[in-house]
């Protein structure tokens, strides 16, 4: 029944949820007891790219259909497990906001309960008292352009992956879970202000090796038919949605870890909660080496 509630123990957290058969994608029916089962199997494979980040929460508690509204302040009735830091947020309406820190399953349950379906973060960490780090990610959106499809992005990406090899960098991509693709480059804590300039001067490198296919520059008039090399989300303060978030479209999508050979061929790159989770189970997190490796910016 709509409006009921129940408890549940996750990792010895009692962890009260609500509305479960409440439709969230009325395209397929898909529930928000679905979406808090699938945030809790993918669990093991999402936590390390959440762990230590201020989440962002994209919360649609009427559906994608919905009003929408991002939220990065802990609401009022954030339970006490669930870890929050303070931080600033210049040019925000506040000087600063206790952010939610998405370090176990319990808070990500509780978070999919909220009906966070999409879950943003960014390329740099807070230590255990909550001091911000320097980036330890550099990140690349590309965003085609109509009548640019996902098929201009493949290119893109691999024109771009072997730039950033010139210079001694391994990238790994996902799917953004809409129409473009993302490259990541774990790299040594270094400033932001360095990991933005040498990303913009990538994708400025970029298209002027390919400038019918790509554009660096933020003017939307620019875009038509080009894929947009998105680096501005080396920003301290932007975010990205983080690998095996949930998207808000029509039917449940996921931004999902890809290999190089998938993008490089004419292979399906669209990708749902079901897919993803035998995704995983058949060739593990594929971006596990963004926590492990560490690249040194030329």
């Amino acid at each position: 029944m709509s409006g009921t509630k129940t408890s549940v123990q996750v990792d010895g957290v009692r962890v009260t949820l609500s509305n479960l058969d409440k439709v969230l994608y009325p395209r397929n029916g898909f529930t928000k007891g679905a979406v808090i089962d699938y945030y809790a199997r993918i669990a093991p494979a999402m936590l390390p790219h959440l762990k230590d980040r201020p989440a962002t929460r994209l919360r649609y508690p009427d559906g994608v259909e919905g009003q929408t509204f991002f939220e990065k302040n802990a609401p009022a009735h954030t339970p006490d497990w669930v870890r929050t830091v303070r931080l600033p947020t210049p040019g925000g309406s506040r000087d600063a906001v206790n952010f939610v820190v998405i370090d176990d399953l319990p808070a990500l349950v509780w978070c999919a309960n909220l009906a966070a379906l999409e879950l943003h973060v960014p390329q740099w960490r807070v230590g255990p008292r909550g001091g911000a780090h320097d980036p330890d990610l550099l990140v690349f959106d590309l965003d085609p352009g109509p009548p640019a499809t996902v098929e201009e992005a493949r290119e893109v990406a691999c024109l771009l992956r072997d730039l950033l090899e010139a210079d001694g960098l391994r990238s790994f991509p996902k799917t953004s879970g809409k129409k473009g693709l993302h490259l990541y480059v774990p790299i040594k804590e270094t400033s932001d202000e360095r990991t933005s300039a040498y990303a913009k001067e990538a994708a400025r490198r970029l298209e002027e090796e390919h400038p019918r296919l790509v554009v660096s520059r933020m003017d939307k008039k620019l875009r038509s038919g080009k894929v947009f090399v998105d680096w501005s989300q080396n920003n301290r303060h932007k975010t990205t949605v983080a690998p095996y978030s949930l998207r808000a479209a029509e039917e449940p999508s996921v931004s999902t870890p890809v290999t190089w050979d998938e993008v490089d061929s004419d292979a399906e790159l669209r990708f749902g909660p079901d897919e993803v989770r035998k995704r995983v189970d058949r060739h593990g997190d594929l971006l596990e080496p963004l926590s492990t490796i560490r690249q040194k910016l030329p």
